[in-house]
C-alpha cells in the first residue's frame, strides 16, 4: 500500500536513473532541513570559500528532474562550490534549486548560458542571481526590550548574529528588531527555529520574517514596516489573560539569567467579538497565504489561525515505522482551539541528519495535511 502511495508521487524510473548515477560518479548528497545538498564544498575544491554574488538561483524545474541532470548541466558552466536542491516531503523536489560557484563571474556566466535552457520539453529554466539575504524581522517584541538585551539572548542561539536594531512606533505591535547574521546560511537557518525557540524558553508568540527590500529610513526609524498580509484581513492580536491548561501549554518560568524583558507568558489569540460570517478563504487571499510562506506550511498554518481568530495549532508527532522504501512514517494529531475536531493522520518524510530535524520535517508535512482539509472544508469554527 505504502509502495502504491509512492508510485503516485515518485517518478520510479528518475529515481532508479539518481541512484545510478551517484553509485557510477561516487557523488555525495546529504540531506539537510528540506534540501539535499552537494558540496559546500566537494571533495575535490582547491579554491577559496566564494564571496558574494557567486550564486544562482534556478527555478522551473521539472520535479521528477534531480541532481544526475541539474549538477553535470551546471558543471558545464564552471566547477560547483555547492548545489541544494529543494526536496519536499514525498520524495520529489520542489523545482528550484541553489548553485554557488568559485567567483561572481562564472555565475555570471551560468546565467548567460543556461537561463532559458530547455531541461525537458516544456521546461525551461530560470536562472538568476541568487539574493543572499541575511536580515531577519523579528516582530511582536514586547516594548521593554532591550537591543543589548535581545543580543545577548541571540548570541546564545547562534554565534553568527552580527548586530541588532529596533524599531517601534505607528504600525508596528510591541517592538519589531532587525537581526544581522554573519552569512545567509545562519540567518536562513533561525528564521527556522525562532519561533519556536522563543516560544519555548520563553513563551512568546514572535514573527520571524526575511527583511523587506523597503529600507526604513535612518531619518524615519519609527516608518512601519511591511506587512506579508493584506492590511484588511489581518485582526488585532487578542491575549488570553488566563490561557486555559487543557488547550494551551504551562506558562514557563523565566531562567534566572535571561533577560526581563523576555519573562511574560502569553496564551494566545481569542476568537475576535464579531468574527467574519465566512473566513477569509478566497482564491486570491490562499495564494497570497501561500505565496508568503510556500517553504513553511507551519506558518502559513500559523497565520491562517491568526487571521481567522481561532487558537494556535497544538502539535502532537510520534515516530511510527519505518516503511521498505526507506521513509519514515510519523502519526500526528493536531488540534486547534476554535475548532472542535482534531486532524489526525500518517505523514511521510525523508530520513534527516538528528532526530529534531526529522521531528520538524514531521510537524511540516502535518501542517500541510492539515491545511489542505483546511481549504477543502472552507476553515468553519
Amino acid at each position: 500500500m505504502m509502495e502504491n502511495k509512492r508510485n503516485q508521487v515518485l517518478n520510479l524510473e528518475r529515481v532508479q536513473a539518481l541512484e545510478t548515477w551517484l553509485k557510477t560518479t561516487n557523488t555525495k548528497l546529504t540531506q539537510v532541513n528540506g534540501q539535499r545538498k552537494y558540496g559546500g564544498p566537494p571533495e575535490v575544491w582547491t579554491g577559496p570559500t566564494p564571496g558574494a554574488r557567486c550564486e544562482v538561483f534556478i527555478s522551473q524545474i521539472p520535479r521528477d528532474a534531480y541532481e544526475d541532470l541539474l549538477i553535470p548541466l551546471f558543471s558545464s558552466v564552471g566547477a560547483l562550490w555547492e548545489f541544494r536542491l529543494m526536496m519536499n516531503f514525498s520524495g520529489q523536489n520542489r523545482g528550484f534549486a541553489y548553485a554557488k560557484y568559485g567567483s561572481a563571474a562564472v555565475a555570471s556566466d551560468a546565467i548567460r548560458m543556461l537561463h532559458g535552457h530547455m531541461l525537458e520539453p516544456g521546461f525551461r529554466l530560470s536562472v538568476r542571481r541568487s539574493t543572499e539575504k541575511r536580515h531577519l524581522c523579528v516582530g511582536d517584541l514586547p516594548a521593554t526590550t532591550k537591543p543589548e538585551e535581545l543580543l545577548q539572548v541571540l548570541r546564545g542561539l547562534t554565534e553568527e548574529v552580527q548586530r541588532v536594531s529596533l524599531k517601534a512606533g505607528p504600525g508596528i505591535e510591541g517592538v519589531l528588531a532587525i537581526v544581522a547574521f554573519s552569512s545567509h546560511h545562519a540567518a536562513s537557518m533561525a528564521k527556522k527555529t525562532l519561533v519556536e525557540v522563543f516560544k519555548k524558553q520563553f513563551a512568546l508568540s514572535v514573527s520571524v520574517k526575511w527583511q523587506s527590500s523597503v529600507k526604513l529610513s535612518p531619518d524615519n526609524p519609527q516608518q512601519p514596516s511591511k506587512s506579508l498580509l493584506p492590511s484588511p484581513l489581518k485582526p488585532p492580536r487578542h491575549i488570553l489573560n488566563s490561557p486555559q491548561p487543557s488547550v494551551l501549554p504551562p506558562r514557563l518560568i523565566r531562567p534566572p539569567s535571561m533577560p526581563p524583558g523576555f519573562c511574560r507568558a502569553v496564551g494566545g489569540p481569542t476568537a475576535p467579538q464579531h468574527p467574519h460570517p465566512h473566513p477569509p478563504c478566497s482564491s486570491t487571499y490562499q495564494e497570497h497565504l501561500s505565496s508568503a510562506f510556500s517553504g513553511s506550511p507551519v506558518m502559513l498554518l500559523h497565520k491562517m489561525c491568526e487571521a481567522t481568530g481561532v487558537g494556535q495549532p497544538l502539535y502532537e508527532i510520534y515516530y511510527s515505522h519505518t516503511g521498505p522504501d526507506g521513509f519514515l512514517c510519523f502519526t500526528f494529531k493536531v488540534c486547534i482551539p476554535g475548532i472542535t475536531m482534531a486532524f489526525k493522520g500518517l505523514v511521510m518524510i525523508l530520513p534527516g541528519p538528528t532526530a529534531t530535524n526529522m521531528l520538524e520535517e514531521a510537524q511540516q508535512a502535518a501542517a500541510q495535511k492539515v491545511l489542505q482539509s483546511v481549504y477543502n472544508k472552507q476553515f468553519s469554527h
